[in-house]
């Protein structure tokens, strides 16, 4: 298996859509509505690739100032290829582009909330979610 690694480079909705459906995080991702998800690739400013010959096995889409905070939004590999080294070859590449003081930061998928333990990670409780429907209150 050869894995290439690529930094920037473009992908494309359908190309997303389809890792995201042969990877675990299809089931919490908007793959049905297609205006939402080339919103989210076009307007990531980090997002590192794996690919195999032409298709796309793995992705690293974050969000960031690349000196202070950088939010790992998606971490996906496709799941005949999991436990290969493939998504943490991707978070190291990621780090890899953010300044000395950057931290990398994400929200785990329950299925793979223990896996960022054991890579390094360390938890913290203080994440708080305000869905779009609802309003901030006064």
């Amino acid at each position: 298996m050869s894995i290439d690694y690529r930094i920037n480079i473009p992908i494309s909705a359908d190309q997303f859509i389809d890792l995201l459906t042969r990877s675990t995080l299809g089931e919490r991702r908007p793959i049905h509505d297609r205006e939402c998800i080339e919103g989210m690739v076009a307007n990531s400013n980090l997002t590192i690739s794996a690919w195999e010959s032409n298709r796309l096995v793995g992705i690293a889409r974050s969000m960031t100032d690349f000196h202070y905070a950088c939010y790992l939004s998606d971490l996906a590999v496709c799941q005949s290829l999991q436990r290969s080294g493939i998504g943490k070859q991707l978070q190291i590449i990621t780090q890899s582009q953010l300044g000395p003081q950057c931290k990398l930061i994400l929200i785990a998928a329950p299925a793979a909330n223990t896996y960022y333990q054991h890579v390094g990670f360390t938890n913290n409780p203080r994440c708080w979610v305000l869905d779009r429907d609802s309003c901030i209150r006064s």
